[in-house]
C-alpha cells in the first residue's frame, strides 16, 4: 500500500512539473474579440486641405481715384448691392445732374411739339372738310396739311431727342458707378485695403495687387484637398465625406464631394494628386472660418452591421491567429475579408462573432501551433 502511495505522489509531482514547464514556455499575447458593427471604405487626402468659401471676391473700383467715403469696416456683414466705398466723384455727380435736367427739358419740349402737331392736324382736318363744301380754298388746305405733317415730324424728332437725353442719364450713371464699389453678393467683409483719402488704382495687366475689399460668402464653405492619383478614380461628385480640422480635434463635420478636378497635379516629383472639393453641409458649419486647415475622408462604400476586426490583426495573406478564450494553442486560419479601412476590416467568412483573435501579431514567437496566454 505504501508503495502505491509513493508512486501516486511521484506521478502527481511529474504532472505538475510538466504543466508548470509548459506554462513557463507559453508566450504572452494580447487579443481582440470579433465584433459586429459598421465598416466604411474611404480615401483621405495626402496633404492638408483648406477651408474656403464657395464665393470669395477681391473687388476694387474699375478706375483710380481718392477714397472719399468708407461705409463698412472689417467683419461687417453686407447685402448684395450694398455701397461699400466711393471715390471722389463730384464732377460725375454734376454731369449726372446736368443730364437729368437736359432730359427733363427735352421731355417738356417734346410735349410742346406734340401738342402743336395735334393742333395743326385738327386745323388741317377742318379745312379739308370745308374744302369739300367749297368753303375753303385749295391753297389753304394744302398749306394746312403741310404744316400738320411738319408739326408731326417735329413731334417725332422731339421724342427722339428726349430718348437720347434719357440715354445720356444712363451714361452719366454708369460713369458715376465706376467710382462706387458695391457688394456683388451677400457676405462678410474680410479685409479692407484702403483708408479715407488714399488713392487706389486698378491692378495693371499682369501685376496682381491686393484688392480694395475682400468679400467672403460664409453661407457656403468647402474644402479643397489633394487625393492621391491611385485613390482618385474611386471618388465622384455626390459622395458623402467627413471633414476633420485641427481647430476642432474632437469633432467631425459632414459634407459631400462637389467636384473632382479633371486633371492630375504633379507639383511634387514622387507624388501626383487630384484636387477634390467637398462642400460642408453640417448645421454647425458656422463655427468654421475660411483658411482653417482640414482633412477630407471620402466615403466610398459602407457595410452595416457586419463582423469586423481591427485591420492591424489581419496578416498579408488574409490570415489571422485564432486563440481559445482562456489561452492555449494559437491556430492560423485563413478568412475572407470585405470592405476595409485603416481601423476596421469586414469579415465575410471564416470567423464567428465572439471568436478571439491574437492582436499582437508582431510579437516575437507568435506562430501557428504555439502555446500562448492572453494578457
Amino acid at each position: 500500500m505504501k508503495k502505491w502511495i509513493v508512486v501516486s505522489i511521484v506521478v502527481l509531482v511529474a504532472v505538475g512539473l510538466y504543466v508548470n514547464s509548459n506554462r513557463s514556455q507559453a508566450i504572452k499575447v494580447t487579443a481582440v474579440e470579433v465584433q459586429r458593427g459598421d465598416v466604411v471604405a474611404s480615401v483621405t487626402n495626402t496633404r492638408a486641405g483648406t477651408v474656403d468659401a464657395c464665393r470669395r471676391a477681391g473687388i476694387a473700383p474699375t478706375i483710380g481715384g481718392s477714397i472719399t467715403a468708407l461705409y463698412v469696416d472689417d467683419g461687417d456683414r453686407v447685402e448684395a448691392g450694398q455701397l461699400l466705398l466711393e471715390l471722389w466723384n463730384d464732377d460725375l455727380k454734376a454731369h449726372l445732374l446736368v443730364a437729368e435736367r437736359d432730359a427733363e427739358a427735352a421731355r417738356s419740349l417734346s410735349r410742346q411739339a406734340c401738342v402743336t402737331a395735334d393742333v395743326a392736324k385738327r386745323a388741317a382736318d377742318r379745312l379739308v372738310r370745308l374744302r369739300q363744301d367749297n368753303v375753303a380754298s385749295q391753297d389753304a388746305v394744302e398749306r394746312a396739311v403741310g404744316e400738320a405733317q411738319s408739326s408731326a415730324a417735329a413731334c417725332d424728332a422731339s421724342k427722339a431727342v428726349a430718348t437720347v437725353k434719357v440715354a445720356a442719364i444712363g451714361a452719366a450713371q454708369a460713369a458715376l458707378q465706376r467710382t462706387q464699389l458695391r457688394a456683388p453678393f451677400e457676405g462678410v467683409i474680410a479685409e479692407i485695403n484702403g483708408e479715407l483719402g488714399e488713392f487706389v488704382t486698378p491692378s495693371p495687366v499682369g501685376i496682381p495687387t491686393p484688392p480694395t475689399v475682400d468679400l467672403i460668402d460664409t453661407s457656403c464653405l468647402l474644402i479643397k484637398a489633394p487625393i492621391d492619383e491611385v485613390d482618385a478614380p474611386a471618388v465622384v461628385a455626390g459622395q458623402r465625406a467627413w471633414i476633420s480640422l485641427d481647430a476642432f480635434r474632437e469633432r467631425r463635420f459632414s459634407g459631400k464631394v462637389q467636384r473632382v478636378a479633371p486633371y492630375v497635379q504633379d507639383r511634387e516629383k514622387q507624388s501626383r494628386t487630384v484636387d477634390v472639393e467637398a462642400v460642408i453641409d453640417d448645421p454647425e458649419a458656422a463655427l468654421l472660418l475660411p483658411g482653417y486647415s482640414a482633412d477630407v475622408e471620402v466615403i466610398i462604400d459602407t457595410s452595416e452591421n457586419v463582423l469586423y476586426l481591427p485591420t492591424a490583426v489581419i496578416l498579408d495573406d488574409a490570415g489571422i491567429y485564432l486563440i481559445p478564450a482562456g489561452g492555449g494553442t494559437i491556430t492560423l486560419r485563413n478568412i475572407e475579408t470585405g470592405l476595409s479601412n485603416w481601423e476596421r476590416t469586414e469579415i465575410v467568412s471564416g470567423l464567428r462573432e465572439g471568436d478571439i483573435v491574437v492582436r499582437s501579431v508582431d510579437r516575437a514567437g507568435v506562430a501557428d501551433g504555439v502555446l500562448a496566454e492572453i494578457e
